[in-house]
């Protein structure tokens, strides 16, 4: 069974750190290009960031660039999100996902195939 399970979320004031990770299970992630993904309350679910199966290359919501890193780690069959200078803007459920392309980064969901149940990020004093 496909499963991907994040997380890491919580509480954090701003300008503080969290990192996210998502567990995979049930297939090797390391064969695809891999994704984050946030809702906040009211909004569309967006796109945060993407990384190839070799780490070649990544993307960026340009509003989260300077201040996420997405990473993997293809033997542990994990990936992560550090986030760091947080600030309101940020809170929302943050979704990992497995896409089906390779050896280019995805920043549309339909480019997705398997999705987390999501992790709370709330950024607040």
């Amino acid at each position: 069974q496909v499963q991907l399970v994040e997380s890491g979320g919580g509480l954090v004031q701003p300008g503080g750190s969290l990192r996210l990770s998502c567990a995979a299970s049930g297939f090797t992630l390391d064969f695809y290009t891999i994704g984050w993904f946030r809702q906040a309350p009211g909004k569309e679910r967006e796109f945060v960031a993407s990384i190839t199966r070799r780490s070649t290359d990544t993307r960026y919501h340009y509003s989260v660039r300077g201040r996420f890193t997405i990473s993997r780690d293809n033997v542990q069959n994990r990936m992560f999100l550090q986030m760091n200078n947080l600030n309101p803007d940020d809170t929302a459920v943050y979704y990992c996902a497995q896409s089906r392309l390779s050896d280019y980064t995805a920043n549309e969901e339909f480019q997705y195939d398997y999705w987390g149940q999501g992790t709370q990020v709330t950024v607040s004093s």
